[in-house]
């Protein structure tokens, strides 16, 4: 881009959370931290042959829905944990049903609207999971499209006040960590019990753990510390005996999540004596809450851990399987209904193809990415009808949500 380049309008913003504009030459610009209405000058503009990439100059009239970022990171460092945090809580509602939309219509070929989408229970202080990278002695973040530096994270303003207080006690005791090329993951669990979670790519045993446990204890702080070191089994060193396996995914928005849950069931009402599958299961929350209900669940899900930890929760009585969904659906038995929750690559074909000859009359799909939501919403096109697509601000501050879609057989 020359210097005599004019300022640049946003239209609108992309799945990811950049601002979109066009370049003079007719090449659509994607740019971080933008707003729509935003009139912005720009730098480091780096061409492609259909698109380019830019950063902001100087904001040189905001658009109406620009807000100042409460986080000092997000600015300042260019953090890249958050793409949002500089529009109003409209705006991003906003904008996440606009992408959801876009990508239902672009994508799935569906002749759908914008879906409605539920405002956050809380914007901030929702997370029960972080994880920082430990670069060189600094415990933090990489910037927006940097993955080669760390900034240092004095404070994580999205996390949970439990999380935020164990990372300042980590902080201040990090001599005890692996100084390079580790990550360190912070979270609850559903007890409230604190975790701390070292992954290395070093092959070294680590033995900071007990001086870890030992300095967080003098700061009046108790933690769970488990080490995961390249290529092998996570194992507590420190603070707990029979610990919860905080090593399984779990939501870290869990009232966001429970609400998602919730109206995936209410969606497949009347429950019982039903045949119901729960695909893609974790931890069994959902198949302890259609058992409950007086459905017949069959539930898969591949991580042994995750169905450990969901037959210690119940109640007893479903048919939970480990393996991988693709792998076992074809031993399920006939259903009547389906929940599925895939991973963000969506559902493989072969269980696209699966789900369109099981005759289920509903299927619940929870999602969180309406890309992939909605290729495997036009792979099930020929045998399901969408009834409906509701989203969830799960996430807040980022670019990323939850998405419900409801189906009904042809």
């Amino acid at each position: 881009m020359t210097a005599t380049e004019p300022v640049v309008t946003v239209r609108s913003l992309a799945a990811g959370g950049d601002g979109v504009a066009t370049l003079t030459d007719g090449r659509t610009v994607f740019i971080p931290r933008a707003a729509p209405g935003d009139e912005l000058r720009l730098r480091s503009v780096r061409l492609h042959a259909r698109y380019a990439r830019a950063e902001i100059d100087d904001v040189v009239l905001p658009g109406p829905n620009r807000v100042e970022p409460p986080c000092p990171h997000y600015l300042a460092d260019r953090c890249g944990g958050c793409q949002l945090m500089h529009l109003d809580a409209a705006a991003q509602l906003g904008a996440k049903s606009r992408i959801a939309g876009d990508a239902l219509r672009r994508i799935g070929h569906l002749d759908l609207g914008d879906p409605a989408v539920t405002a956050p229970a809380q914007a901030f202080g929702y997370r029960t999971k972080v994880t920082f990278t430990m670069q060189r002695g600094t415990l933090g973040y990489y910037p927006i499209n940097d993955p080669t530096r760390v900034f240092e994270v004095r404070d994580c303003l999205i996390a949970r006040d439990e999380i935020r207080e164990l990372h300042a006690a980590v902080r201040a005791a990090r001599s005890h960590l692996p100084r390079d090329r580790v990550r360190v993951t912070l979270r609850l669990d559903r007890e409230h019990g604190r975790h701390i979670i070292v992954a290395s790519s070093d092959e070294k045993v680590w033995g900071g753990a007990k001086a870890l446990h030992a300095a967080l204890a003098e700061a009046g702080i108790v933690a769970c510390i488990w080490w995961v070191p390249e290529g092998g089994r996570a194992r507590v060193l420190a603070g707990a005996d029979t610990p919860w396996p905080a090593t399984v995914f779990e939501q870290v928005n869990p009232v966001m999540a429970a609400a998602v849950r919730q109206a995936a069931i209410d969606a497949l009402e009347p429950l019982a004596s039903r045949v119901i599958w729960d695909l893609y299961a974790g931890i069994g929350e959902t198949t302890a809450d259609l058992a409950r209900g007086g459905a017949r669940v069959h539930s898969v899900e591949r991580d042994r851990r995750a169905v450990d930890f969901a037959n210690r929760l119940g109640p007893p009585g479903p048919d939970r399987r480990i393996g991988t969904v693709e792998g076992l659906i074809a031993e399920l038995p006939r259903p009547d209904a389906i929940v599925t929750n895939p991973p963000r690559t969506g559902m493989a074909a072969s269980v696209s193809e699966a789900i369109s000859r099981s005759e289920a009359a509903t299927i619940a799909y929870i999602s969180c990415d309406p890309a992939t939501l909605a290729r495997d919403l036009a792979a099930l096109a020929a045998t399901y009808r969408v009834a409906r697509v509701e989203a969830y601000d799960q996430f807040p501050q980022t670019a990323h949500m939850e998405c419900l879609a409801l189906l009904e057989r042809r």
